[in-house]
């Protein structure tokens, strides 16, 4: 079966009404911050808002999430003002679902479908659509009855696009599970190949960093402005959702590599963590994170624990991180960071639009991931420039005499699998010291 969702693009803005519940354990500004994130999403998906709806309340109800009274208000409206899509700000049961297309008459989609049907027009490499597809089905399979007049009826538009309908729903099913099984399997090959790429990594010792962050807090422009990278970067939320690793040389001669990762968001659906697994890989494995913050953001904060909690789900909260507080350049005159930098000392506040603060980033960069490196001590002959260049290349030299009568005299830092092609310039008596 083909996912849900495709690369197709809607054919003019659909109407979207949103919806969100205000819980007694809900601020009401936390309800409004989130309802406007999902305004944003809907704008990413190809939607234009018209309108937006609140209900306060204990919890959800069983049969419409919101009360029956306030489903047939807000329906109401959506019929007055022309709506297309009703979208809700939390995650919408099967059951409550079918329930609330019955109400509405019209399409009712849920933020995990809408998340999910960005990350369906964000992916581009294989990798990325294995992964997107795996949670497309998973989250179809229990929904499967109530898609089934519209996968039959071919609708279009956010979070129905593609599909193909069946003459019966149990070979359906079957076909999504055998679907799923599959992509499992492709992507359990992707994890083997990840792993094979670490290796080779490691016998280069090159150490790892990933950036993490909230989704457009400017990991991707970060990426660039560091290594020279061509990642998309855009003013929206999840604009680039494929991984990039890229080399990046830093002052001290050294060489590491720098991931770039799916931006994470409040309430992310836990399946698209598991389906990303295969990426998110990179952040487990990496000896450093840099977290990525949005500081001219309002809520900084909130995003900040968000992303945590993310982390921990990945069972990555305890790595070494490096606090990166990204779009000073965009911060009023009046606004301080001062606050932010008692809560996060040794945290770097930098433009990657603009490159201010990226000196201080990089030696930062180099000094949390200094790798395992040995003192030598070398007398290089005057007429073997192209040796002493080499050693400039791949290690760092920290001091030197060039006045000797016959081969200068280097002392350097260098990584231990570099060291046989100077064996033969060594001083006898130098005492090798790890640094």
């Amino acid at each position: 079966m083909k996912a849900l969702v495709s690369d197709n693009a809607v054919q003019g803005s659909e109407r979207a009404f949103l919806v969100g519940a205000h819980f007694k354990s809900r601020t009401s500004w936390e309800v409004q911050d989130s309802l406007a994130e999902l305004g944003q999403l809907a704008k990413t998906a190809g939607a234009d808002v018209v309108g937006t709806g609140t209900q306060k309340m204990e919890g959800p109800t069983a049969r419409t999430f919101i009360g029956p009274g306030k489903a047939v208000e807000f329906a109401q409206r959506c019929h007055e003002d022309e709506i297309d899509t009703v979208i809700f700000d939390d995650e919408l049961s099967p059951a409550q679902s079918r329930n609330l297309e019955q109400v509405f008459e019209l399409k009712i989609l849920d933020r995990t479908q809408l998340i999910l049907d960005i990350f369906g027009q964000r992916a581009r490499t294989r990798e990325g659509k294995l992964q997107v597809e795996l949670a497309q089905l998973q989250h179809l399979l229990p929904r499967l009855t109530r898609f089934w007049t519209h996968l039959s009826r071919q609708k279009g538009g956010i979070g129905m696009r593609g599909g193909e309908g069946e003459t019966q729903l149990e070979a359906d099913r079957r076909k999504v599970q055998e679907r799923i099984e599959k992509l499992i399997r492709e992507l359990e090959s992707v994890r083997r190949q990840r792993a094979t790429q670490r290796e080779g990594r490691k016998r280069h010792q090159w150490p790892l960093a990933s950036i993490v962050g909230y989704t457009n807090a400017g990991k991707s422009t970060l990426l660039n402005a560091l290594t020279g990278a061509s990642a998309l970067a855009e003013d929206k939320l999840f604009a680039t959702l494929d991984p990039t690793t890229r080399r990046l040389r830093l002052p001290t001669n050294q060489n590491v590599l720098l991931s770039d990762t799916v931006g994470f968001i409040r309430k992310l659906p836990h399946r698209l963590v598991e389906a990303f697994k295969a990426t998110l890989e990179e952040v487990v494995e990496a000896e450093l994170l840099l977290h990525v913050v949005d500081v001219s953001h309002p809520k900084a904060d909130e995003q900040i624990v968000a992303v945590n909690e993310v982390l921990q789900e990945l069972h990555a909260q305890d790595k070494p991180t490096l606090m990166v507080f990204n779009k000073t350049d965009s911060l009023g005159v009046d606004v301080s960071v001062g606050r932010f930098r008692e809560l996060y000392p040794g945290a770097v506040f930098v433009s990657a639009k603009t490159g201010l603060g990226m000196p201080d980033l990089l030696e930062e960069l180099g000094t949390q991931l200094r790798p395992v490196r040995e003192v030598v001590e070398l007398d290089i002959p005057h007429a073997q420039a192209a040796v002493l260049a080499r050693l400039h290349a791949v290690g760092q030299v920290v001091e030197s005499d060039y006045d000797r009568p016959r081969a200068a005299r280097v002392k350097a830092l260098l990584p231990p699998h570099f060291r046989h092609e100077f064996a033969k310039y060594e001083r006898p008596a130098d005492r090798v010291a790890k640094r």
